[in-house]
């Protein structure tokens, strides 16, 4: 696949405003490596625009108004528009050709398993960082400092609000107690990878309700035991 880069300018310029009336007139000049675009609008409404590929204005309006007419070369002035456009371009590109871009780092990747981690069974571990532009970032896997590549998956970037990015990447996995895994995420913007780690802790029952039972239940058998010995007391004395 190759990647296609398209570098537009677009210049506006109000015409006039009508205080009175509230009334915008905008022009509306643009271009790129193979297209371009000239538009005249009044309050929101195209009134004319340029037709490059048939080469000629057209004029959008409805029949039922009063059109506002452009002088016959309105065309012909539309296309030098686009060469000085392109010319602006072009000068613009090899102005800002060695202007680094802003790179933003991103977020300290968190890492968590999808299901409640049973040892034996297979369970999946979710790296997911955001914040960073531009993407994507690239995420490696280890187990117990080894590289991990099998079993692993990386989604495609997500925009956030900001413009930043976000992603996540997976590991499949059976865990097993005392594993350690690690996540690290390599982006422009950073001097080194951001590392989270991760270690298999299996969730162990709680004895504590049935400690509690069975001193429960002790205590009154001891409770029954002690009250049928002082019961038969009671009858040997009478």
């Amino acid at each position: 696949m190759t990647a296609v880069t398209v570098s537009v300018l677009v210049l506006t310029c109000v015409l006039g405003v009508s205080a009175g009336g509230l009334h915008v007139d905008l022009a509306i000049v643009g271009c790129s490596d193979t297209d371009g675009e000239q538009a005249y609008n009044l309050d929101g409404e195209e009134v004319w625009y340029a037709d490059f590929v048939n080469k000629r204005g057209v004029d959008p309006q409805p029949s039922f108004i009063d059109h506002i007419s452009y002088v016959e070369g309105a065309y012909t002035q539309a296309e030098v528009n686009q060469q000085i456009c392109r010319s602006s371009l072009k000068t613009g590109l090899e102005a800002i050709k060695d202007i680094p871009l802003e790179n933003d780092p991103p977020s300290t990747p968190m890492i968590y398993s999808r299901d409640v981690v049973e040892t034996g069974a297979e369970n999946t571990l979710i790296c997911h960082v955001t914040g960073f532009y531009p993407a994507p970032v690239k995420v490696m896997w280890t187990k117990n400092n080894q590289n991990v590549t099998e079993g692993v998956s990386i989604n495609v970037p997500y925009p956030n609000d900001d413009s930043t990015y976000r992603q996540t990447s997976r590991l499949e996995f059976v865990p097993q107690p005392g594993d350690i895994y690690s996540c690290s995420v390599q982006h422009p913007a950073l001097h080194e990878p951001l590392t989270q780690m991760w270690e298999v802790e299996v969730e162990q029952p709680s004895v504590g309700p049935a400690v509690f039972c069975a001193v429960g239940l002790t205590l009154g058998l001891f409770g029954v035991a002690a009250g049928t010995f002082f019961l038969i007391k009671g009858n040997e004395c009478r």
